[in-house]
């Protein structure tokens, strides 16, 4: 009988082996097709990206590289048969615009997250969980339409009562309101996670210490929760940076020069690689794909420069 035992342990024993190894195999497997995914898409608009630069582009000549990624005008002469394309000006409108954007979207996404899961009844909290995910949800398009049937409108009307010309709207401002709107979905969901993953202890600690709910709140609840609340952001902003359609109903494609003015119209890296997507060959086709490898680099050295600074502020002790 003790045989018996031991034999059924060690079948049991080399199944659970063997159900082990093929889950890893499995695991494996899935984490090289999601990282064979990033290097294909990586590799196809690098190889397709660098083209126009070293290319002989039908005759055109190879894009300067220098002045593609620090002139200032997307365009020269505003015609198809020239290779003088630029894109600095819009390098700095899109870091410019995600930065504005993030200004107006952090505090109320972060003070929203409090709301909802320190402050609001239950049966609020969960009425106001369901709207944040429902427009986190909603596609980009449908802020876009938004954007262009009313936010355009309004930014129109506020600048002729400082009578000031605008593009129909289409402006710095339309542009960071729309991506402000879609950013705030994402920054309250994960700042909302992180706030209510603080050990109640802490809470607790503070309250009996003295301290008010609103003290508790800002200088405990957020502070502890600090982490996920700056990942939050970085998802933002990286929205931001990434967004394509709605911007392009909003933006006004402007061709040239930096505008820090918030009712100039304004172009951004994604908005430029969309307005060209309808054409299928020829050098301004494939210098969509150079915008694009232009903006990968702009998104990981922008992720890399906050996840320092996330690091650093996660070095700081709450006092």
């Amino acid at each position: 009988m003790p045989n018996t035992n031991v034999l059924i342990h060690k079948q049991n024993t080399a199944r659970k082996r063997r159900v082990d190894q093929i889950m890893k195999a499995i695991f494996t497997f899935t984490a090289l097709l999601s990282a064979s995914f990033i290097i294909i898409i990586v590799g196809i608009i690098f190889v397709q990206g660098f083209r126009p630069f070293i290319t002989d582009n039908h005759g055109l000549g190879p894009v300067n590289l220098w002045r593609f990624v620090t002139g200032d005008v997307w365009l020269i002469g505003n015609t198809f048969a020239s290779n003088l394309y630029s894109v600095g000006y819009a390098i700095v409108s899109t870091l410019f615009i995600a930065f504005l954007s993030l200004l107006l979207a952090f505090p109320i996404g972060v003070l929203t997250a409090l709301f909802i899961a320190k402050i609001a009844p239950k049966p609020l909290s969960k009425v106001l969980r369901t709207v944040i995910e429902t427009l986190a949800s909603i596609p980009s398009i449908v802020y876009g339409l938004f954007g262009s049937g009313v936010i355009l409108q309004i930014v129109y009307d506020l600048s002729a009562t400082f009578g000031y010309q605008s593009k129909g709207g289409n402006s710095i401002l339309a542009v960071v309101l729309v991506l402000s709107l879609m950013s705030i979905p994402t920054i309250t969901s994960i700042s909302e996670v992180a706030i209510r993953s603080v050990d109640k202890a802490i809470i607790h600690g503070s309250l009996a210490l003295g301290a008010s709910q609103t003290q508790t709140h800002f200088k405990v609840v957020l502070a502890s929760a600090k982490s996920g609340i700056f990942t939050a952001a970085i998802l933002g902003i990286g929205r931001a940076l990434g967004e394509a359609t709605a911007v392009s109903l909003v933006a006004g494609g402007r061709r040239s020069g930096v505008s820090f003015h918030l009712l100039d119209s304004t172009s951004t890296l994604t908005s430029l690689m969309l307005e060209g997507i309808k054409e299928t060959t020829g050098l301004d086709y494939d210098i969509r794909f150079s915008v694009g490898l232009v903006l990968m680099v702009v998104i990981f050295l922008t992720n890399l420069t906050l996840n320092a600074i996330k690091r650093r502020i996660g070095t700081v002790h709450v006092k």
